[in-house]
């Protein structure tokens, strides 16, 4: 059984910051990718960032420059730091992280309960 429990989400008002964190947990041999996606009511999931096992980051435009995904393979962690955030960076945030089991299993892709942030005007 794997577990990504993620953590950080609040009210902040524009221009402030978050940290969100993401904890993997359970029977791990290793993870792939991992990612921290977006969803507010009415409207599909979206990419924010993702990061591979080797550090490589990939950004979804609306938040380049402005947020930094980062993850710490030992502790099977991944961080998303939101600086300079708007309004329209409200949304219920999930991470997401594709994991093998056991070495002869291929990946699949793991979900967290999501967290919500709110930027106040």
């Amino acid at each position: 059984q794997v577990q990504l429990v993620e953590s950080g989400g609040g009210l902040v008002q524009a221009g402030g910051s978050l940290r969100l964190s993401c904890a993997a947990s359970g029977s791990i041999f290793r993870i792939f990718d991992m990612g921290w996606y977006r969803q507010t009511p009415g409207k599909q999931r979206e990419l924010v960032a993702s990061i591979t096992s080797g550090g490589r980051t990939n950004y979804a435009d609306s938040v380049k420059g402005r947020f930094t995904i980062s993850r710490d393979n030992a502790k099977n962690t991944v961080y998303l730091q939101m600086n300079s955030l708007k309004p329209e960076d409200t949304a219920v945030y999930y991470c997401k992280a594709r994991i093998q089991v056991a070495v002869l299993r291929e990946g699949n892709d793991y979900w967290g309960q999501g967290t919500q942030v709110t930027v106040s005007s």
